[in-house]
């Protein structure tokens, strides 16, 4: 596939179920990601303004083109409810070729030129 954008994995935290679900769900709306999985609870150890806290935080996992990815970056950073959201992109390096496509299509505009009516 010549020319067609690789795919990428996107990997956030946040504070609630409700924001995790609300975020997967206006990022694939969109189309600014072909699929996105909430997973948690989990706890985060972490450091932020001199202090150390620790929080029970959910997981999204979003499956985006690479092309994509600016996009679904400033959507999180805009709907997200922190200061600073953490927003991990990886590329995909190997996977099952139909999968992969399956991705990058799902991630096209819509045939009027419009993305996806949800959220």
């Amino acid at each position: 596939m010549p020319n067609t954008p690789g795919a990428v994995r996107v990997e956030i935290t946040v504070d609630t179920r409700e924001n995790a679900d609300r975020l997967a769900e206006t990022a694939v709306g969109r189309r600014l990601a072909a699929c996105a999985q909430v997973g948690g609870p989990v706890t985060s150890h972490y450091r932020w303004e001199g202090e150390a806290h620790r929080d029970q935080e959910w997981t999204v996992v979003f499956k985006t083109a690479q092309d994509r990815l600016d996009e679904l970056t400033a959507h999180i950073v805009r709907e997200h409810p922190y200061d600073v959201p953490e927003v991990v992109a990886v590329p995909v390096v190997g996977g099952e070729p139909a999968y992969l496509a399956w991705v990058v299509d799902e991630t096209r505009p819509d045939a009027d030129g419009e993305r996806g009516a949800a959220g």
